[in-house]
């Protein structure tokens, strides 16, 4: 019943999909990256209901004071970066053991034994792929685009997937579709959610 559970997080994903236009930005997001002050507040009153919000407002406006002078770092300049690499390590640790995960797929794809654990290493490759590049391009398209856009291609990548497999004993050609959509699945899934 594992194809069962793999739609689920499907419908999950399509329930978010259909519900986050309606949710606003975050209020920090607004403020501190987008610099939209009238844009923060109307934003804390949808989420946070009718009241007072100047001592957030404040608040934010303070942090916004204290990382003005502060340099926004790109991927190679936190790779550099001694202080982060105890969070580094766990995050590879985190993206390495992902090739033990998805066998299953993998095998009712009727893929060779062999080619197996390669595949699996793939994954954990198109994982560490999609968060760099990830890394790279939120502050341009900011996170409700890349949230969407995400969850979109997710539940397009899982339909495109599940019918793959359901077909793959007649067409051989779709076992190797159903690995490069699960690879496409791992990439959608670290460019937004």
């Amino acid at each position: 019943m594992w194809n069962v559970l793999l739609s689920f997080s499907g419908l999950v994903a399509l329930i978010q999909l259909l519900f986050l236009p309606f949710f606003p930005e975050s209020p920090p997001y607004l403020l501190l990256q987008k610099e939209d002050k009238a844009g923060c507040l109307k934003a804390m009153k949808q989420l946070w209901g009718e009241g007072n919000y100047h001592t957030d407002f404040d608040d934010l406006m303070k942090e916004k004071a204290i990382t003005k002078g502060t340099k926004i770092m790109n991927v190679l300049e936190v790779l550099r970066e001694r202080s982060v690499y105890p969070q580094l390590c766990t995050m590879l640790l985190l993206l390495l053991s992902l090739q033990l995960c998805g066998l299953k797929i993998f095998e009712t794809a009727n893929l060779q034994e062999s080619i197996i654990p390669y595949v699996s290493l793939g994954v954990s490759v198109s994982e560490l792929i999609s968060i760099i590049f990830c890394s790279s391009i939120i502050d341009r398209f900011g996170r409700r685009m890349l949230l969407c856009g995400g969850y979109l291609l997710m539940a397009l990548m899982l339909v495109l997937l599940e019918t793959s497999l359901l077909l793959s004993d007649r067409f051989l050609w779709l076992r190797y579709c159903s690995v490069i959509l699960i690879f496409l699945f791992i990439i959608a899934y670290g460019l937004g959610p």
